[in-house]
């Protein structure tokens, strides 16, 4: 893992050998726009968790697609690298610039479109995404992308990384919730795919290499998303467990006795509510006794709340007669639901107090979960007696956040010292069970070896032929995935 080094602003020199490109994009999209201070985009140098840092000669603020395409011609004749960067809340360092130029979308934050009987809305990659989500709620409309930075990240970099979220088990991925993008290549061309179509079989669908490609092969501008009705009704409940076998039989259950209403099932370990309990301000333990493991479990519909309260009562039922869980509470209210929702949502931030924490992005097939979280908790303790594992995160899609907070006498920079012998451990099993060290994270920097070890070497090939064709130059985001 990279870390964080002093700051390196660009020099005179650079500034001097580009001077002409600097004139040239202050032409294109204004003085205002071109920011050669790097005191003045500090914060823009520094990977979200402070892990990595990175230089620039400017940052770059374009505000429509016209001039996005004429900063990237003029780069590129430059041959001057540019690293596209949204809201700058990624986790795998694909937002640090290594050189050249800052590329941000801030500008670009106009929703263009909403067509509620076509079910769409047409944005911008600069659109924050809470703000599309209350733009769809105006029109009774659902857009059902949902992440804890919300409030701060892009849409445009939920594209890139194609985002999860706590809504894939019901909706899937960011990639299932576009229909048509718009983005500029390298060399300034736009390909315009702004297209509303549910079917549309005209040979390759392009939008797919840009969407979770990290602004390596172009800046996607503006997207067609889908809508879904809003629902009427949600009952939610947090229920405890023994551990992850019994959770597992339990998402069985509930996916079976629930249907397509179970849109939420997260799991968390003692340790992770623990720590929330500590450190989150407003939150408190809604259970009696402690125990090993919990689900938060919700279900959405569009009936009446009584039908969705009898159906998770019911299944709940059973399942303590199946000696699945071993206590649950129910949200009677919107505050208590809600009360109940804070408290996985504030997990990660209140991993923070507790020290240095080594995170792992990882999936599974959901019939290997339950495995995984004992066969990787077992061999990381092994390996360091002490440890903290604190797995957490979308039981319901196979996705689990497999974080270890470091033993309590141990200091930070001697435990990030071994991230990468944690990676080897848990990145081995996840891969010996058919699953991926990447789940919705990314691979930006941190994960560039493990990609190289892992992934097909024929999709590496096919990769890295796409890259060639596309941006022949690497001067997109450059050293980040291939």
């Amino acid at each position: 893992m990279t870390t964080l080094t002093a700051p390196r602003r660009a020099d005179d020199t650079d500034a001097q050998d580009h001077a002409a490109l600097l004139d040239a994009l202050r032409d294109a999209i204004g003085p205002a726009h071109v920011v050669t201070d790097a005191k003045d985009f500090d914060a823009r140098l520094i990977e979200d968790r402070g892990l990595r840092r990175g230089t620039a000669l400017a940052l770059i603020r374009p505000g429509s697609t016209e001039e996005v395409a004429a900063c990237m011609r003029l780069c590129h004749a430059a041959e001057v690298p540019v690293t596209p960067q949204g809201g700058n809340t990624g986790l795998a360092g694909g937002g640090v610039p290594d050189g050249g130029i800052i590329l941000t979308s801030d500008r670009l934050n106009r929703i263009r479109a909403i067509d509620p009987t076509n079910a769409t809305m047409t944005v911008e990659a600069g659109c924050i995404l809470a703000n599309i989500q209350a733009a769809a709620d105006e029109v009774d409309a659902l857009f059902p992308l949902s992440l804890a930075s919300e409030g701060s990240c892009q849409i445009g970099g939920n594209l890139s990384t194609n985002a999860g979220g706590t809504a894939v088990l019901r909706y899937g991925n960011t990639r299932d919730l576009v229909l048509g993008i718009e983005a500029v290549l390298p060399d300034g061309r736009v390909l315009n795919d702004l297209n509303g179509l549910r079917k549309n079989n005209t040979g390759f669908d392009l939008k797919h290499l840009f969407i979770g490609a990290e602004g390596t092969l172009g800046i996607i501008t503006a997207a067609v998303i889908k809508l879904f009705p809003k629902p009427t009704a949600r009952a939610t409940a947090l229920v405890a467990c023994t551990g992850p076998d019994p959770a597992l039989a339990l998402y069985a259950r509930m996916r079976g006795q629930t249907a397509d209403t179970l849109s939420t099932f997260e799991y968390i370990d003692r340790l992770g509510l623990q720590m929330v309990i500590d450190h989150a301000p407003g939150c408190s333990d809604p259970m009696a006794e402690a125990h090993p493991a919990y689900c938060l479990i919700e279900l959405t519909g569009n009936g009446a709340p009584t039908d969705l309260d009898a159906r998770l009562e019911t299944a709940l039922e059973a399942a303590f007669e199946a000696e699945e869980i071993i206590d649950a509470v129910i949200g009677a209210s919107e505050a208590q639901k809600d009360a109940l929702w804070a408290l996985r949502e504030n997990l990660s931030e209140a991993q923070k107090p507790e020290g240095a924490s080594i995170k792992h992005d990882v999936s599974v097939p959901v019939s290997r979960v339950a495995d995984f979280i004992r066969e990787a908790t077992q061999a990381c303790m092994d390996h360091m007696p002490g440890l903290r594992p604190c797995p957490f995160g979308h039981f319901g899609d196979g996705n689990l956040h497999f974080n270890l907070s470091r033993p309590g006498d141990m200091a930070d920079a001697a435990f990030l010292a071994e991230y990468g012998a944690f990676n080897r451990i848990v990145h081995d099993i996840v891969h010996q069970m058919g699953g991926s060290f990447s789940a919705e994270h990314g691979i930006g920097t941190f994960k560039r070896a493990e990609l190289r070890r892992y992934k097909d070497p024929v999709a590496l090939e096919l990769m890295a032929q796409i890259k060639a064709t596309l941006d022949p130059g690497h001067l997109m985001n450059p050293g980040k995935v291939l």
